[in-house]
C-alpha cells in the first residue's frame, strides 16, 4: 500500500519496543506469528483463548462476509482480503519475488522480527 515505506512503516520496531516493555514490567504477552495461525486455525486460537482466559468457540473459524464497523480508518487501505473471506486460507508461501529496491528493508525488519517472535 506504500509505494516507498520505511521501517517506521511497518511498525515492526514499534512492536519490539512494545514487547520490551511488557516484558520489563512483566506484563504477560503471547506473540503469536500469522502464518501459524493458517497453518492451524483452530490449534493455535484454542491456544490464545486459554491464554487471555476465555472459552474456545468453533464459531471462531468462521465469519460473514463484508466488513465491520470496528474495523476502523484503515479498513479500505488493508482489509480487502479479509472483506472477501469467510473463514481462514490455508497457508501457501509467498512465491512472487521480493522486489529488489526493498532487499534493505526486508533485511532490517527481519531483525526485528527474529527478537519479536522469540
Amino acid at each position: 500500500q506504500i509505494e516507498n515505506p520505511s521501517l517506521e512503516d511497518t511498525g515492526y520496531k514499534q512492536q519490539l519496543q512494545l514487547k520490551e516493555y511488557l516484558t520489563y514490567h512483566k506484563i504477560p504477552l503471547l506473540v503469536v506469528d500469522s502464518k501459524e495461525i493458517l497453518l492451524n486455525p483452530k490449534k493455535i486460537l484454542e491456544v490464545m483463548c486459554e491464554y487471555i482466559g476465555i472459552p474456545f468457540d468453533e464459531a471462531m473459524l468462521q465469519w460473514e462476509e463484508g466488513a465491520l464497523p470496528e474495523d476502523g480508518v484503515w479498513a479500505e487501505f488493508w482489509y480487502h482480503n479479509v472483506h472477501k473471506s469467510t473463514g481462514f486460507k490455508k497457508y501457501e508461501p509467498k512465491t512472487a519475488p521480493f522486489p529488489k529496491r526493498l532487499q534493505n528493508l526486508l533485511e532490517e525488519c527481519t531483525g526485528y522480527y527474529k527478537k519479536i517472535v522469540k
